[in-house]
């Protein structure tokens, strides 16, 4: 090992002119080492991170640009939404309206179809009892005419005689005849 250092040693005593050496300074070749290094990546790296770069920036503007278009779409999407909720309401709330309209409207149709049967059903009654009581009435004139009648021919019967008996009796027929007559 010895000999490989001397070696390396006995060339940093060569003259630079012309000729190749290397250089044992460590904090001079560490310097010139890094700087050619960091060159070489900025000369020949500096194009593939500016590429990765934009690349990186295309992708977050594209995806905010997307992102932009989601968001109006979904506010385009809401007013929809909130135009057809009020306009759903609107309706909802007419046809409440129109239902308790028409209830109402039934209710009196109702109330005005069964006044109309009840005075038609009061009509009725007092039609049917006007017709009984003419009938009792004709009733009653009849028993009292045919009684009447038959005291009339018992009185006639035991006063008169005959003859008599036969006129009075053509004059009651002729009578009863004229009245049949008015009557029809």
């Amino acid at each position: 090992m010895q000999n490989v250092t001397d070696s390396f040693v006995s060339l940093g005593y060569w003259p630079s002119a012309g000729s190749f050496g290397v250089n044992t300074d460590i904090l001079a070749t560490n310097l010139i080492n890094l700087s050619v290094v960091l060159g070489v990546l900025i000369f020949f790296g500096k194009g593939v991170l500016s590429d990765l770069l934009d690349n990186r920036k295309q992708k977050i503007l594209n995806t905010i640009r997307n992102s932009e278009e989601l968001r109006e779409g979904a506010i385009e999407q809401l007013e929809k939404a909130r135009a057809r909720l009020s306009k759903v309401e609107m309706e909802a709330d007419q046809f409440r309206v129109n239902g308790y309209s028409e209830i109402e409207r039934e209710k009196l149709n109702l109330i005005n179809s069964t006044y109309k049967i009840l005075e038609q059903l009061e009509n009725y009654k007092n039609e049917t009892i006007n017709f009984e009581q003419q009938r009792a009435i004709n009733q009653v004139r009849q028993r009292v005419f045919q009684q009447a009648l038959q005291r009339a021919l018992g009185t006639l019967n035991s006063c008169l005689n005959n003859e008599l008996h036969l006129r009075t009796i053509s004059a009651n027929i002729g009578m009863f005849g004229a009245m049949k007559k008015v009557t029809d």
